[in-house]
Order: structure tokens, then sequence, then C-alpha cells
């Protein structure tokens, strides 16, 4: 076996090497810095970005969805929000909730006044099954909770019993 042309080089001939080829840490190094950059820059910008909440982009609220023999009830938690910034609505096959939470802090000391403003809106769709009383459904909001109480048609809370054979 000839190891000279294994060997991509030879010492008459130098081929310059790429500082990250010559040190690899030395890429890894660079790479993480500009990584951290990154997260930092993004991290500093907060609070000029135009005030607006990071943390409140894409809020969705958590909503629980259960269903007896006479109604289905959905209920959404949704702190912070004024009634009048909530919306909801339904169609044949779907129920709605959509909202907009609004946040305004101040604080005012002997030498200084910080006011913060920050908003994000929601907009939820929960697909419903056949056989909602469209007419009587309520919705009521208390404590930051949304109950939206879906009753069933009379057709829809009959069950019929189906006889289970062996054979």
């Amino acid at each position: 076996m000839n190891l000279k042309k294994l060997v991509p080089w030879s010492r008459r001939k130098e081929i310059p090497v790429r500082r990250e080829e010559a040190d690899p840490f030395l890429a890894l190094k660079e790479e993480m810095d500009n990584l951290f950059e990154e997260f930092s820059r993004s991290w500093l910008d907060f609070p000029f970005s135009g005030g607006i909440d990071r943390r409140l982009e894409g809020y969705v609220p958590r909503i629980d969805v259960s269903e007896d023999g006479d109604e289905i009830l959905v209920t959404a938690e949704l702190p912070g929000i004024d009634e009048k910034d909530i919306d909801v609505s339904l169609t044949r096959d779907a129920l709605t909730i959509k909202g907009e939470k609004k946040i305004s802090k101040e604080d005012k000391g002997k030498d200084y006044y910080r006011m913060e403003r920050s908003y994000g809106a929601f907009h939820r769709t929960i697909p419903l099954p056949e056989g909602v009383d469209t007419d009587k459904v309520k919705a009521t909001f208390k404590n930051g909770v949304l109950t939206v109480t879906l009753p069933k048609t009379a057709e829809a809370k009959e069950r019929k019993k189906i006889p289970v054979s062996t054979s």
C-alpha cells in the first residue's frame, strides 16, 4: 500500500488551513458566543419592543370541556380579562371564544415613575357534536372563569341500548 497516495498533502506544497479546521474547539466557542449574543439581544430588546409583552404573544387560555347526559360544559380560565373584552359565538358545529388581554402596570415613587403596558389576543374554537340546542346556550363570567353551558336536544339525550351477541 502506498501511503503517499492516501495522504492529501506533502511537505513541498502547503495548503492553507481555515482557522475552524485548525481548532474545532475554537469553532465551537464562536458558535456558542453567537448563540448567547442572539439570546441576550432578544432578551434586552424586551422593554423597548414597542410596548408588546413577548410573554403574551401566542397567549392561549386553558379550556376544559366536559359532557354529561343533558349538556356540554365548556370552562375557560381568563384571569385579568374584562367581560367586555370577551366574544363568545356559536355556529352549528363549533363554539368560538375570542378575547384580548390588556395589562397596565403603573409604579410611582419619590424619584421615579414607571408604566408598563402589554397586550395579547387569543382565539379558541371548540368543535361540537351534533345535537346541541343552540337556542338555550348560556355563558357566564365570574372570577376570571368563563362558563358556557350547551344543552343537548331531546334526540341527543336519548341513548339506545344495543344488545351484544356472542356469535
